[in-house]
């Protein structure tokens, strides 16, 4: 494994360092083939399979200190890697590597009455700074898609993932030597001082973008300190709505799945709302099964009257995103109730429908003003992979510059290229 590099007592002139590297680096990668990208990403996933047994080891002393500081059971699961997940670092690696390269690809083409020919081309952002909590997956994926999509990567990994974000860039580095690109294309803070954090967001002349994946606390000191553009996904705080037209065999499996499949990811499901015209069949069975698999039920009072285990819902719980296996209850009457529930309560990133009503369908998935909205599907989908985009660095609530997973796509930018024959302004 890799060692890291003594920190001097001089953090500013550290992170001034990374920064050159990283914008030499991205220099280099702004004009590297689409083959040689893929040749280090895939050579990336070769290191974290040959290299597992030292990412597991690393992130067993992760996990020994998440014990020590009593973190949260949820924390534990984001944080914990297993012989499965690992293998799911380097499939995501793969699949990276299978997306098409953005770089280079006309987005559009055309031709000025005086002959000029004008065309967009993606183009890379540069160097992306990433700052990020607990998920060791979220080094790989980082470095991997910036790496697809031609920009050098700044990681600022949290302090409870560090030595098994270590051992994982060290494969990144293994992937990029192969492919003969620059080292500094990938680059880990080497240092758990928070103080870091607060240098990167003044970093301007060095980091192109701010991309925080986390807690509220840390999205929110990142918009409020950076001097870089930030791409910010807030919250997760998601809905399913069961409307009177729902399938309601689809209603249970799907509500069950969005809130219990994983409780600790942002795509799960935290308020279930369902119309007032079909509460009494539906909502039983639900929440049964729900309660069954160690759920806790918050509910309004009419939510309590059909189950007799929920507690009172505030008006706070409205608004949680608990990460945890809790779900808030609410009966509505009907599709316009609930998407004014979903637009004052949520956080704009993941809601969903079950109906076979086209006409309710169509009016909540036009209405609901949120990133992602489904019809008859789990909330769980909201991931970039599971969109098909290889992976992803997180789900922007941004409208402004990428909204939705952000994945290789999202991360470049546009330049015009306008060819002439001679013209002049008049």
């Amino acid at each position: 494994m890799t060692a890291l590099k003594p920190i001097s007592s001089d953090l500013p002139a550290i992170m001034r360092e990374i920064g050159e590297a990283a914008r030499q680096a991205a220099l280099v990668l702004a004009h590297a083939s689409a083959g040689a990208k893929t040749r280090a990403l895939a050579a990336a996933a070769k290191a974290i399979r040959e290299r597992r047994s030292e990412i597991l080891a690393a992130n067993a002393r992760d996990l020994d200190e998440a014990g020590r500081a009593k973190l949260s059971a949820a924390l534990v699961d984001r944080l914990m890697l297993d012989e499965t997940r690992a293998e799911g670092i380097a499939a995501g690696l793969e699949a990276v590597a299978a997306f098409p390269d953005p770089v280079g690809a006309v987005m559009a083409k055309w031709t000025q009455p005086n002959g000029l020919e004008i065309s967009r081309v993606r183009t890379p952002l540069g160097v992306v700074g990433i700052i990020y909590e607990s998920r060791p997956n979220v080094t790989a994926d980082a470095g991997g898609l910036c790496l697809r999509a031609g920009n050098a990567a700044i990681l600022r990994g949290g302090s409870e993932s560090f030595h098994s974000s270590t051992a994982i860039v060290a494969c990144l580095h293994q992937g990029l030597a192969a492919a003969n690109l620059p080292r500094a294309a990938v680059q880990l803070v080497p240092t758990r001082d928070r103080a870091a954090v607060g240098i990167m967001l003044g970093m301007s002349e060095f980091i192109d973008i701010i991309v925080p994946r986390g807690g509220r606390s840390l999205i929110e000191r990142v918009q409020a300190e950076s001097r870089i553009p930030v791409i910010a996904h807030l919250e997760g705080n998601c809905h399913v709505y069961v409307d009177r037209g729902a399938d309601l065999e689809k209603a249970l499996a799907i509500a069950v799945n969005a809130k219990m499949r994983r409780v600790s990811v942002c795509g799960a499901a935290e308020t279930l709302l369902v119309d007032r015209a079909i509460a009494e069949k539906a909502l039983p069975p639900i929440l049964r099964a729900l309660a069954a698999k160690g759920c806790e039920i918050r509910g309004d009072q009419s939510v309590r009257a059909l189950h007799s285990g929920a507690k009172l819902a505030t008006e706070q719980d409205w608004r949680t995103e608990y990460l945890d296996a809790i779900i808030a209850v609410r009966i509505v009457d009907g599709v316009e109730q609930a998407i004014g529930h979903i637009n004052t309560y949520g956080s704009h990133h993941t809601d969903a429908i079950v109906t076979e009503d086209n006409v309710a369908a169509e009016k909540f998935l036009d209405e609901v003003d949120s990133a992602i909205v489904l019809l008859n599907a789990s909330t769980q989908f909201a991931d970039g992979g599971e969109f098909g985009m290889g992976a992803e660095i997180g789900i922007s609530t941004n409208k402004l510059h990428a909204r939705g997973p952000v994945g290789a796509e999202q991360l470049t930018s546009f330049k015009y290229v306008v060819r002439g024959t001679g013209q002049v302004r008049p």
